[in-house]
């Protein structure tokens, strides 16, 4: 059944609304990770997303029962959600957030190719090409982040890799799992996997790992990054139900812009010429997949009715 163009118009909102509270997340894990240990940035992420989650899953009145596969494509969702995360704090506890963002934006990239390898999607020439170009996009913008902060500038790439696997496990979850439940679960799974790290990391020294008492404000950034993460993927979630992904995705790079102009407002950073000219590239690419991908939809839809 097609959806109503009176349902749509929430949809777009709720996708706007995403891509303006996503970068406060990364706002907030930038904020925290002056002081705080990238680790326990992450871990906090879970704790306050799961506490949040809670009250939402009962009153909906969601079922909390897993099955055993359930079970195990989560734990796997959680572990690649947690070293996105950690590979993304990582990053821009250093580089400015518009930066690290535009990099991790070859993730669409990513999914297209690992979609062909491990699930056998149709992908045509023209898609390879797009996502070879928006790779080069990246390498604009990794160019000088890589002269101006090292190695660092490598972590969003990580970001990109290891958040395309958590949407193929998200892929296989959200089949037959309630979006919300699915959140709530990958929470509480993910911060079972975060203790035992942080705990035999106590007074090691290891800077991303070794955990610190948080103090005033910094309990406020770290409840940030939850609250923000908790509030904007349900504002993702709940477009999706109201407008199909392909009027939604291309919105998606507008998180750009927000991140932009709030690390400009915040932390003064501003992108350069080249930095600029990746994120051209590597959104163009993305919106030329995308209008592919809505190619080849309608092109299977008139397929199957014609037979």
């Amino acid at each position: 059944m097609s959806r109503q163009p009176d349902r749509i118009l929430p949809g777009v909102v709720l996708m706007l609304a995403f891509c303006v509270l996503a970068p406060l997340l990364d706002v907030s894990a930038k904020l925290a990770a002056a002081t705080l240990p990238v680790a326990q940035i992450v871990t906090a992420r879970f704790v306050v997303q799961g506490a949040l989650m809670l009250p939402v899953i009962l009153a909906m009145g969601l079922s909390l029962y897993m099955t055993r596969r359930a079970l195990g494509l989560i734990c796997l969702r959680a572990v690649f959600l947690m070293l996105s995360t950690f590979s993304f704090v990582a990053a821009i506890s250093v580089m400015p957030v518009a930066d690290a963002l535009a990099i991790a934006f070859v993730e669409p990239f990513i999914l297209l190719l690992l979609g062909r390898i491990l699930f056998g999607d149709e992908v045509g020439p023209r898609r390879i090409a797009a996502s070879c170009v928006g790779f080069l996009g990246a390498l604009l913008v990794i160019q000088p982040s890589l002269a101006a902060f090292g190695y660092v500038a490598l972590w969003p790439l990580g970001t990109a890799f290891f958040f395309a696997f958590y949407m193929l496990s998200t892929r296989q979850v959200s089949g037959f799992m309630h979006p919300v439940a699915m959140q709530f679960h990958t929470s509480w799974t993910g911060l079972l996997m975060c203790l035992p790290v942080m705990i035999l990391a106590e007074g090691t020294g290891w800077r991303h790992f070794d955990a610190i008492m948080p103090q005033g404000v910094e309990w406020l950034w770290l409840f940030g990054v939850g609250f923000w993460a908790a509030l904007s993927h349900m504002c993702m979630t709940y477009a999706l139900k109201f407008a199909p992904s392909a009027t939604l995705a291309p919105l998606h790079y507008l998180e750009i812009v927000a991140a932009v102009a709030l690390g400009y407002w915040i932390f003064g950073d501003f992108p350069n010429a080249l930095t600029w000219a990746g994120i051209a590239v590597i959104t163009a690419s993305g919106l030329y997949i995308i209008h592919r991908e809505r190619l080849s939809a309608r092109a299977s839809l008139a397929k199957a009715v014609s037979t």
